[in-house]
């Protein structure tokens, strides 16, 4: 069988990019690219709409050729002359890239294992004043739940004291109290069905044993640099629930997919030990559900505000093209995310903003900065996207700040993609990083015709 490298594999593909072709029957080259896995595809095709089964096909020959191979992704770009003499370059991902989700691009370099953008990693701010709610009463709580789970097995002081000790806190009282009646482990329902269903009928929830609390930690919430590096967030005055990814006292006490938890690390205007929703569609903040416990379990529910994802000033500023005229303009102390842009005023000095303390992140358009140097004297970013030109510059300089996290490269991978390759394994081997792995097959589909077909697999 044809391998992931071997341009018979590749052929397929190709020709069905190739369909509604015009460039090479004016005598024209034509590229055509895309980033293709074994899950899924972003193709560069010009007819719309659904795939047909038969290039559907087409596709599943070459994910099927990656599987054998190994491969998890390829992105990928051609150039077809007219005549059909084709070069065909592959660029297989390493550990140390999070793929882009369009058909171009590299993605983004993460250059420290493991690392999260400065949102995940915020610690719960102090919030010595919050008190429980005034609707939080452990005694009503378990007499409650004793009225409608008479018969459920509870957890020992020693079992609620050992689950304190692994998780590091002190656990609220309602908490306590729920798990007094019920431990809600497997083993004490059996094969009894029923006993399950009543409680969750008890607690309103889909209650997890004693043994499975756990705190809510940022990684696992999935942030992608790509995605993430541009975010910034910040807990109002009036919050109830802090803007975190994850903290120590959040304790997640039910749920599968969606998860309820007690929150230890409230708000200026929130509760210790409300209930707050984590949503598993959203890789930060929580939702207040209740106040708490008692009133989760008494169905006294309220509506609470998810986080805000802050795209104003003085957080996040954008210069050039229709943003702010000048990057003075966008100077501020509070200032952590800033993106120069191209248009009128380009190529703009950093000098203003090289002394604010929370810039972590600069996006800047290839040909945008007067000085790419002026970047060392920014006082920590952590994430940065520049052009090929002033990465150049950088790494000719051994300028390239030692507090990067992670990086990209700006413009589209495919219009250079030898080119960015190379800037990105410079950048990686700084770092000790995996390099990307880039391959070049030679190939000839052929003149073009009139009319393009797909060949069924």
């Amino acid at each position: 069988m044809p391998s992931a490298e071997d341009f018979a594999t590749w052929e397929p593909l190709l020709r069905l990019l190739l369909v509604g072709d015009t460039e090479r029957r004016a005598g024209r080259s034509v590229r055509v690219s895309g980033r293709i896995g074994r899950h899924g595809c972003s193709l560069s095709r010009r007819r719309r709409g659904r795939m047909s089964s038969a290039e559907r096909a087409v596709v599943e020959h070459t994910q099927k050729a990656l599987a054998r191979g190994g491969v998890e992704e390829v992105a990928f770009t051609a150039e077809v002359h007219p005549a059909g003499r084709t070069t065909l370059g592959l660029v297989r991902h390493c550990p140390a890239v999070e793929a882009a989700s369009g058909d171009s691009g590299l993605g983004v370099l993460v250059l420290v294992d493991g690392s999260l953008p400065e949102p995940w990693r915020r610690l719960p701010a102090p919030v010595p004043a919050a008190v429980p709610a005034p609707s939080a009463d452990p005694v009503l709580l378990e007499r409650t739940l004793r009225e409608r789970l008479p018969d459920a097995v509870g957890a020992t002081e020693e079992e609620i004291t050992a689950a304190e000790a692994r998780l590091g806190v002190t656990l609220p009282d309602e908490l306590k109290a729920l798990y007094r009646v019920t431990r809600a482990r497997r083993d004490d329902w059996g094969d009894d069905h029923e006993a399950r269903n009543r409680v969750y009928s008890a607690v309103g929830c889909e209650l997890s044993a004693l043994d499975d609390l756990h705190r809510v930690e940022a990684a696992t919430r999935h942030p992608r640099w790509g995605r993430e590096a541009t975010t910034v967030v910040r807990t109002p005055p009036g919050a109830a629930v802090q803007s975190l990814a994850g903290s120590p006292g959040w304790i997640v006490f039910a749920g599968y997919g969606d998860e309820l938890a007690v929150d230890l690390t409230p708000g200026p205007r929130g509760h210790t030990g409300q209930i707050i929703l984590i949503d598993h569609e959203q890789s930060i903040g929580a939702e207040l559900k209740a106040d708490s416990l008692t009133d989760l379990v008494l169905n006294r529910m309220r509506e609470g505000r998810p986080v805000h994802r802050e795209r104003r000033s003085p957080l996040v500023a954008e210069v050039g093209s229709g943003g702010l005229p000048t990057v003075e303009a966008a100077a501020h102390p509070s200032l952590e995310v800033l993106s120069v842009r191209a248009g009128q005023g380009a190529p703009f000095g950093l000098g203003p903003v090289t002394g604010m303390p929370r810039l972590r992140t600069l996006i800047a358009d290839p040909g945008t900065l007067a000085d790419p140097l002026e970047i060392a004297r920014l006082a920590g970013p952590e994430f940065l996207e520049l052009g090929t030109q002033e990465w150049r510059v950088l790494l000719d300089a051994g300028a390239v700040p030692r507090t990067l996290s992670a990086a990209a490269i700006a413009g589209h991978g495919d219009q250079d993609r030898q080119l960015h390759v190379a800037i990105a394994n410079e950048l990686l081997s700084l770092r000790g990083r995996p390099r990307i792995s880039r391959t070049v097959l030679e190939g000839d589909l052929g003149p073009a015709h009139g009319r393009w077909t797909v060949d069924g697999i």
